[in-house]
């Protein structure tokens, strides 16, 4: 295999595999294998949430990758970040600052800030969104 195939091949051989993407790489977002650990005990408000993370390299000075949540409710302290929703469904709920909730579902861009405490319950799992966040954070 050569050329594109070979790229596609290497990306999709799964998380272990993918150190960083390459010009010209491809990763299918849907489709990439996930490895996923139990949240930690602080974390945990019900169900038996588990995340999952694969980091797919920087860009422009931000790092990029995917992140997956299963059903459950958890507690969380975010970076400065912007997600796009994937798959799943969900509903996100500002602690700190207090602000409305939003619901998250396929198609959905937010913007969240360095610090801001959350509550995630996942109703329509895996949730998997790409995320950006600056590089180092």
């Amino acid at each position: 295999m050569s050329g594109d195939g070979a790229r596609e091949a290497d990306a999709e051989a799964g998380a272990a595999d993918v150190s960083g993407m390459l010009p010209g790489s491809v990763v299918h977002a849907r489709g990439a294998s996930l490895s996923h650990d139990p949240v930690e005990g602080w974390q945990k408000v019900s169900g038996e949430p588990t995340t999952a993370a694969l980091d797919l390299g920087a860009f422009a000075g931000a790092e990029f990758g995917l992140w997956e949540m299963s059903a459950g409710s958890m507690l969380d302290v975010e970076a400065d970040e912007v997600f796009l929703v994937i798959s799943g469904t969900a509903t996100v709920e500002f602690l700190e600052p207090e602000l409305p909730s939003i619901d998250l579902e396929p198609g959905s861009i937010v913007r969240l800030g360095e610090g801001m405490r959350t509550r995630w319950t996942v109703t329509g799992a895996p949730l998997r969104k790409l995320y950006l966040v600056e590089s180092g954070s």
